[in-house]
C-alpha cells in the first residue's frame, strides 16, 4: 500500500480540513453545492479508510504498523501518524456513521444553521487525527479540534434544551482537557518523551522511586479518558447531551466515546502490559465498567423516551468494552473489538431512528378509514368501528417497524443478527480462564468474569424491555395517526447502517480473525514500537555540484 499511496496516512487528516475549507469559501447561499461536497468528502474518507484497513491487514499475523513521518522527522522527534489494524477499523467506523450522518443531515439539518458542514468535517478531522496519530500531544490537539467541532455541533438548530445540556457538555469537556494536561504534564516530567512507543519502551528504565509519580500522571491521565467515554459516575452529561442535539449530530456523538474507549485500549495495552507496572489500573477498569454496565441497564428499564433509550444503550456498550479491556485477555478483547463495531453502528442508526418515528402521529390528526364499507357480522373492528381487513398499512410505518425492529434485536443482542454474535462471542471468551476464546472444563472463572457475564444477560433484558415497550408506543398505540413523511436521504442513511451491521453477521467469522490479530497484537506491542521507532526520514533531493550551471 505505501508503494502505491505513500501518502495515503495524512489524507483522513488532510482531506476533511480541506474539504472545510472549501466549504467555508462557498459561503451560505449554495446550500446544494455544500451538501454535494460534504456527502462526497465523506464518502472519499470511507474510501481512503477502506485502503488503509487493506493495507495494515496484508502483513498478515505480524501486525505491523504503517507509519507515516508527518515533517520527515523520526520518532519521538516529529509529529508521526501510525495505522495499525486498530486504527484502520476506527477510520472505516467513522467513515460509515459520517457517510450516513452526512446523508440524513441533507433532508434538512444541514440548511438549519450556519457552518453545519464545515464544523461536520472539522469535526471528522479530529476524530481521524485521533485514532492515527503516535503521540500524546497530538493526540491533546486533535481531541481538542474535535471537540471543538462538537460544540458548534450540539448547538446546531439552537433552542433552550441545547443550550442547557450544551453548556454542562462544554463544562465537562473543559474539565476533561484540563486533566488532559495535567496527566501530560507529569508523564512527561517522569519518562522525558510524549512518544506512546517511546514511552512503552522507556517505561523499564523508569526507577523505583519515580514510579508512583508515573502511575499518578497515567491515573491522571486515564480519568480524562474515561470521563469522554462516559465512565460512571462521570457520565451524567451524556444523555441530556445526546438526546438534546439533532439526530445525524447524535449518530456523529456515538463515535466520540469511542476515542475515549480507543486512547485507554492503545496506550493501556501499550505501557502495562509487562514490566515492573504490569496490568496496572486493570481491576479499576474491570469494576468501574462494570458499574457503568449496571448504571446503563438501570437508565434502559428507567427511560421511556426513545431518546434516552439510545443515551443510555451508549452507556452500555462503553460499560463493556470497560469492563472488557480490564480482565486483559486478548480473547476478550477481540470479542469486544467486534461488540464495538456492531454496537456503534446500531446505536447511530437507533439515533437516526429517533426523530422518524416520533414524527408518527405528531399532529394528532387521524386519518379516514381507506374503506366506506358497511361492517358485517364476522368482520374485525378496530377502536373506531372500521373494518380492520383491507386498511392500506402506510410504506413509511412499515419500514420504520422493520427498521426498529431490526435495532432492537442490534441493540439487545438477540439472534439472529450481529449483536448476538458479539454478544455470544464475549461470553464464551469470558469463560476462558486461559484466554484463548474456548471454555475450559474445571479450570476457574473469575467472580469478576461471572458478574460481566451475568450483567451482560441483565443488560440485554433490559434492552429487549426497554425496546418492546418503545415499539408498542410508537408503532401499535397510533394506529389511526397520519403516517410520517420520509425523504429518501433518510431512509437511506438508516438503512445504510443496519445493512451493515447486517451483513457483519455473515461475514462474522473474517472480521473475527481481524479482530483477533488486532487483539494479539494489542497486547504484544513489540511490532507497534519497533515499526515506529525505526521509521527513518526518507533522504531529501540531492543537486550535483559538476555540472550545475554557474559552478567553477
Amino acid at each position: 500500500m505505501t508503494e502505491r499511496f505513500p501518502h495515503i496516512l495524512v489524507a483522513p487528516v488532510v482531506l476533511p480540513l480541506m474539504t472545510a475549507a472549501v466549504l467555508l469559501l462557498l459561503g451560505e447561499k449554495r446550500k446544494r453545492a455544500k451538501s454535494i461536497v460534504n456527502v462526497g468528502a465523506a464518502l472519499a474518507g470511507l474510501l481512503v479508510a477502506l485502503e488503509i484497513l487493506r493495507g495494515a491487514d496484508a502483513g498478515g499475523s505480524s501486525g505491523a504498523a504503517l507509519v507515516y513521518l508527518m515533517s520527515n522527522w523520526e520518532a519521538p522527534f516529529g509529529i508521526v501518524l501510525v495505522g495499525d489494524r486498530l486504527s484502520a477499523l476506527m477510520l472505516v467506523l467513522v467513515g460509515v456513521v459520517s457517510l450516513c450522518a452526512a446523508l440524513y443531515a441533507e433532508a434538512a439539518w444541514g440548511r438549519a444553521g450556519a457552518y453545519f458542514h464545515a464544523l461536520f468535517q472539522v469535526q471528522l478531522m479530529g476524530l481521524n487525527g485521533a485514532f492515527l496519530t503516535g503521540d500524546l500531544f497530538n493526540l491533546f490537539v486533535f481531541f481538542e479540534v474535535m471537540l471543538a467541532a462538537s460544540y458548534g455541533l450540539h448547538l446546531h438548530g439552537s433552542g433552550w434544551p441545547r443550550v442547557r445540556s450544551g453548556l454542562h457538555y462544554i463544562a465537562v469537556n473543559l474539565l476533561a482537557s484540563s486533566l488532559f494536561l495535567v496527566g501530560l504534564a507529569v508523564l512527561y516530567g517522569v519518562v522525558g518523551t510524549l512518544s506512546m512507543a517511546d514511552i512503552a519502551e522507556k517505561l523499564a528504565l523508569v526507577p523505583a522511586r519515580d514510579r508512583g509519580l508515573l502511575h499518578a500522571g497515567a491515573a491522571v491521565l486515564a480519568v480524562a479518558f474515561l470521563i469522554k467515554a462516559a465512565i460512571w459516575p462521570l457520565n451524567a452529561w451524556l444523555v441530556p447531551a445526546y438526546t438534546a442535539t439533532s439526530a445525524p449530530v447524535a449518530a456523529l456523538f456515538a463515535l466520540m466515546t469511542k476515542v475515549g474507549i480507543y486512547v485507554l485500549v492503545r496506550s493501556w495495552t501499550l505501557f502495562f502490559s509487562a514490566g515492573a507496572s504490569a496490568q496496572f489500573g486493570g481491576t479499576t477498569l474491570l469494576y468501574a465498567g462494570l458499574a457503568t454496565l449496571a448504571f446503563g441497564a438501570i437508565g434502559l428499564i428507567a427511560s421511556m423516551s426513545l431518546g434516552r433509550i439510545a443515551g443510555f444503550s451508549v452507556i452500555v456498550s462503553s460499560g463493556t468494552l470497560l469492563a472488557a479491556l480490564g480482565t486483559g485477555t486478548p480473547a476478550v478483547t477481540s470479542a469486544a473489538l467486534f461488540y464495538m463495531l456492531s454496537a456503534t453502528l446500531a446505536v447511530s442508526a437507533l439515533f437516526l431512528l429517533v426523530e422518524l418515528v416520533e414524527r408518527i402521529g405528531s399532529d394528532g390528526q387521524r386519518r379516514a378509514p381507506d374503506l366506506d364499507v358497511e361492517p358485517g357480522e364476522d368482520t374485525n373492528l378496530d377502536e373506531e368501528e372500521a373494518p380492520l381487513v383491507g386498511q392500506a398499512f402506510p410504506v413509511s410505518i412499515a419500514l420504520l417497524g422493520l427498521a426498529f425492529m431490526v435495532c432492537a434485536l442490534l441493540v439487545a443482542g438477540l439472534p439472529p443478527l450481529s449483536g448476538f454474535v458479539a454478544k455470544t462471542s464475549l461470553l464464551t471468551a469470558l469463560l476462558s480462564p486461559r484466554g484463548d476464546g474456548h471454555a475450559s472444563a474445571g479450570a476457574p472463572v473469575s467472580p469478576a468474569a461471572w458478574i460481566l457475564f451475568g450483567l451482560l444477560l441483565l443488560s440485554g433484558l433490559a434492552a429487549t424491555i426497554s425496546l418492546a415497550r418503545a415499539g408498542i408506543r410508537h408503532f401499535w398505540s397510533t394506529a389511526g395517526r397520519l403516517p410520517p413523511r420520509l425523504k429518501g436521504v433518510e431512509a437511506a442513511s438508516v438503512l445504510g447502517l443496519l445493512l451493515c451491521c447486517i451483513l457483519l453477521t455473515p461475514y462474522a467469522e473474517p472480521v473475527l480473525r481481524t479482530t483477533s490479530a488486532t487483539a494479539a497484537g494489542l497486547h504484544s506491542p513489540k511490532a507497534y514500537i519497533e515499526a515506529v521507532l525505526s521509521a527513518r526520514p526518507r533522504p531529501g533531493p540531492t543537486r550535483s555540484v559538476v555540472g550545475e550551471e554557474g559552478a567553477p
